[in-house]
C-alpha cells in the first residue's frame, strides 16, 4: 500500500464549509482533544464520529487520532489505561465513558525509530500486530475504508479529507482503501464491515469493494470465535437487523457465522425459520427505537432454534426421551455454533433456558402455570412463544392462553387453569403419551420484551 500514498496536501474542509461542531462532540472527547493539543500534540477526531456528524447523524463513539505515542497519552491523563496488542490503544476512562486514542500509524513493514513493534503477518497476509507508527496522512491510507478516513482538527476545526472520502460520501459510496482482495486477507472481519456500513448508513458498496465478497467468506474462519461475537452485536444490535441480515445472506456470510441456521434455511420446503427470525430481528430493531434493553441471550435463542429442532428430531427418532432430546440437541446446538461464533456463558445460559421453557408452557393445568410464572425466565420464554406462533398453530393457541392468562386477576387464573385441565380431560392426557411432539414455531401475542 506504500507506493498507493499520494504525496499531493489532502482536501481541507474549512469549518464554515461543514457541519461539525463542538457542540454535537462529547464533552469528554473535547477534553480529550484539547488536553493533547495544548501538550504540543496533534489531536484530530476520526472515524465513525466524523462520518457521522457530516451525514447528520448522532456518533456512537467518539475515536480519536494523535501524534502522541500511547505512553505519551497515559502520561496526560491519570484516567488512563493502555490496551490491545495488535493495535496498541488508550482508553480515557470518564466514569462509564470511554474515549479511545490511537496513535497515527504507517503502512511500512518497517518500525521508526525503533518505537513500535512492527507489522506481524500470518502466512496467509492477515495482520496479527501493527504498531507502526506514522503521520497523518500514512495513518489515512491505512484505514479501511475512505469514508472512516476523515479527520477533524481541532487546531483550526477543518475537516482534512486524504482518500476521497467527502466525494464517496456525497455519491452514497462504500470503498475500501486499496486493494479489496488485499485489505480482506488482511483483516476478513472487513467484509463484516462493510456489510453493517452498507446496512447502517443505507449507502451502496463500490464495485470493486463488493465483488469479493462472494467468494471470500471462508476467510472468516482464521477470525477468533470471541471476535466474531463482538462483530456479531454489531451487526444485529445496531438498529438495522434486517437489513444486515439480508445482506449477510446475499453475500454468503451468514452460512460462515451460523452454518447450522444457513443449513435450514436453504432448506426450500420450509419457510418458518426465516419467519421466525425476521420477526426476532425486526423486534430488535424496534426495542433499539423504543430505547428499551437487548439481551443477545434472545436473539441467539431465535438464530438457533432451528438447528435445536432438527437436533431434537433426530434424536427422538433413534428413541431418545423429549427432555433428554432437548438437553442433548442443546449441548450439541451451542458446542457446534461455538467453534463459529463464540456463546460466552452469561448468554449461552439465558439461552437454553429459553428453550427449556417452551415444553413447561404447554403446562396449563393445576399450580404448573402459577409457579411458572414466576420464574426468573418466563417473560424471555414467553415472548419467544409468541414469536413462534405465526408459523405454528400448536403455539398460536397457547401464547393466545398465555396471553389471556396474564391479564387475569387469581381468581380468574385459577378458574382457567381449571378450564384447561376439563379440555385436557376430555382429549385424553398429554402427559400420558410417551412421546410429545417437539415443539415447533409459531405466533401471536405482544411484542417481545427481551426481558432475559
Amino acid at each position: 500500500m506504500e507506493s498507493q500514498i499520494p504525496t499531493s496536501l489532502p482536501i481541507l474542509i474549512p469549518r464554515p464549509e461543514h457541519n461539525i461542531s463542538r457542540a454535537n462532540i462529547s464533552a469528554n472527547a473535547v477534553k480529550v482533544l484539547y488536553r493533547l493539543h495544548d501538550a504540543g500534540h496533534r489531536a484530530c477526531l476520526v472515524g465513525g464520529g466524523v462520518r457521522d456528524l457530516l451525514l447528520g447523524r448522532e456518533p456512537k463513539d467518539f475515536d480519536i487520532a494523535t501524534d502522541a505515542r500511547p505512553e505519551q497519552v497515559h502520561k496526560l491523563f491519570r484516567n488512563c489505561r493502555l490496551i490491545g496488542r495488535r493495535f496498541r490503544l488508550a482508553h480515557v476512562q470518564f466514569g462509564r465513558d470511554i474515549v479511545e486514542v490511537a496513535t497515527f500509524r504507517a503502512c511500512s513493514e518497517e518500525s521508526e525509530d525503533g518505537s513500535g513493534s512492527g507489522v506481524e503477518r500470518a502466512a496467509n497476509g492477515r495482520i496479527l500486530s501493527d504498531n507502526v507508527y506514522g503521520s497523518i496522512e500514512e495513518d489515512a491510507w491505512r484505514r479501511d475504508f475512505t469514508i472512516n478516513a476523515l479527520y477533524y482538527d481541532i487546531a483550526n476545526f477543518a475537516v482534512l479529507d486524504y482518500v476521497g472520502g467527502i466525494a464517496d460520501l456525497e455519491a452514497g459510496l462504500i470503498r475500501l482503501i486499496g486493494d479489496p482482495v488485499q485489505r480482506y486477507h488482511e483483516d476478513p472481519v472487513r467484509m463484516l464491515r462493510a456489510v453493517r456500513f452498507a446496512a447502517k448508513l443505507g449507502l451502496r458498496l463500490d464495485p470493486a469493494t463488493e465483488a469479493p465478497l462472494h467468494r471470500l467468506g471462508h476467510l472468516l474462519e482464521q477470525i477468533p470465535p470471541a471476535r466474531l461475537f463482538e462483530e456479531m452485536l454489531k451487526l444485529f444490535m445496531g438498529g438495522c437487523a434486517i437489513q444486515t441480515f439480508e445482506l449477510l445472506r446475499h453475500y454468503r456470510l451468514f452460512g460462515w457465522l451460523f452454518p447450522a441456521t444457513e443449513h435450514c434455511l436453504n432448506r426450500q420446503q420450509q419457510h418458518y425459520p426465516k419467519t421466525l427470525l425476521i420477526r426476532a430481528l425486526a423486534n430488535t430493531d424496534q426495542r433499539l427505537v423504543e430505547d428499551k434493553p437487548i439481551n443477545p441471550a434472545f436473539l441467539f435463542a431465535a438464530l438457533l432454534w432451528e438447528p435445536l429442532r432438527e437436533q431434537m428430531h433426530r434424536l427422538q427418532a433413534d428413541g431418545v426421551d423429549d427432555h433428554e432430546a432437548l438437553q442433548e440437541a442443546a449441548d450439541t446446538v451451542t458446542r457446534e455454533q461455538s467453534r463459529r461464533v463464540a456463546l460466552p456463558r452469561r448468554y449461552s445460559l439465558p439461552m437454553r433456558e429459553i428453550w427449556e421453557l417452551q415444553p413447561r408452557l404447554m403446562q396449563i393445568t393445576g399450580k404448573r402455570p402459577l409457579r411458572l410464572a414466576t420464574h426468573p425466565r418466563f417473560r424471555a420464554a414467553y415472548d419467544f412463544l409468541t414469536l413462534r406462533a405465526d408459523t405454528d398453530e400448536q403455539a398460536a393457541e397457547l401464547a393466545g392462553w398465555w396471553t389471556r392468562f396474564l391479564q387475569m386477576d387469581d381468581a380468574e387464573r385459577l378458574q382457567a387453569t381449571r378450564l384447561a385441565a376439563k379440555a385436557q380431560a376430555k382429549k385424553g392426557n398429554p402427559r400420558r403419551r410417551r412421546k410429545s411432539r417437539p415443539v415447533s414455531p409459531d405466533q401471536s401475542a405482544p411484542p417481545p420484551t427481551h426481558d432475559v
